[in-house]
């Protein structure tokens, strides 16, 4: 990968790369237990559009961090999100037979075997990240598992989920819909972001800021495209069941704000996105980009 590499090579280059990545560091099905080893790969592998490993490799490259430490906390991170989606979609939550064009895990599987799922790529995932490629400075290694720890926890994406599940049917005010999305979608992509960077070296207070203010932007961005693709798209473009929101009698910014002015709003926090990495100038063309792929996104 190369700084002047057109978006679309970088892009699948990090893709390619991070789906080599995760096919060695998840258990083999050679090993027992297989079927829950095939369960974990059949959830992770061969799917997704990897915003989040992007948002890792794009912030890693403002700090020149190397691709072997990237590598882990690109997967890590995405081991996350992949055991966030297969508890998401089971009966007890969202209840969900499809995603990324498939059936889910407890569909092709078994429930049980999707709960096993969940918690064995969450220890895998705080496991890829401490192990190997080790970063020279041992404080910077434990502040990445911190951030990521938190981020997955009742303070970030299970404290989102929880609120998520607690507000169907109920009317949301926009600070209060923001919030949970805070949580539960922008605490994973704002670790990403910061994850990369930490790869590459340990932070200024203005950095830190400066990448905050951009992941929040991305973060509420990815989500209010979510809805009004979830409003607006079909099942076989999205990779998931469409309409499902709406359905299930959830708030979303569409329910909200209407199609147009989500629209509107996406457009806005990309500019928002924009705006907060100035400061790195030209190095940051990739998380310019990132900002434009997931406003501009189809599915």
């Amino acid at each position: 990968m190369t700084a002047g590499q057109p978006f679309a090579e970088w892009m699948k280059a990090v893709q390619s790369g991070i789906e080599h990545a995760l096919d060695g560091f998840l258990p083999p099905v050679s090993e027992a237990p297989a079927r829950l080893h095939a369960a974990m790969r059949y959830a992770v592998l061969d799917g997704g559009k990897r915003v989040r490993p992007l948002l890792v490799y794009g912030a890693g490259e403002l700090f020149g961090a190397d691709s072997a430490v990237l590598a882990r906390a690109a997967a890590a991170v995405e081991m996350i999100h992949a055991y966030s989606l297969v508890h998401d979609d089971m009966p007890c939550m969202d209840d969900d037979a499809l995603r990324r064009g498939k059936p889910t895990v407890h569909v092709e599987f078994d429930e049980a075997t999707a709960l096993l799922v969940g918690d064995a790529l969450q220890s895998q995932a705080f496991q890829v990240l401490s192990e190997g490629e080790t970063l020279a400075d041992p404080e910077r290694q434990l502040a990445m598992l911190r951030l990521l720890a938190r981020a997955a926890g009742a303070g970030g994406m299970c404290g989102g989920q929880a609120i998520d599940l607690a507000s169907v049917g109920l009317t949301l005010a926009l600070g209060e819909l923001e919030r949970m999305h805070q949580l539960k979608t922008g605490a994973l992509l704002r670790a990403s972001v910061l994850l990369g960077a930490l790869a590459g070296k340990r932070l200024e207070a203005a950095e830190v800021a400066a990448l905050e203010a951009y992941a929040e932007a991305v973060g509420l961005a990815f989500q209010v495209v979510d809805d009004v693709l979830d409003a607006t798209a079909d099942s076989a473009t999205l990779g998931k069941t469409a309409g499902k929101d709406a359905a299930d009698n959830k708030p979303t910014y569409v329910s909200i704000l209407g199609l147009a002015e989500s629209k509107a709003l996406a457009e806005k926090l990309r500019d928002d996105a924009h705006r907060a990495v100035v400061p790195f100038g030209e190095k940051a063309r990739r998380l310019r980009e990132i900002a434009d792929l997931v406003v501009q996104r189809k599915a």
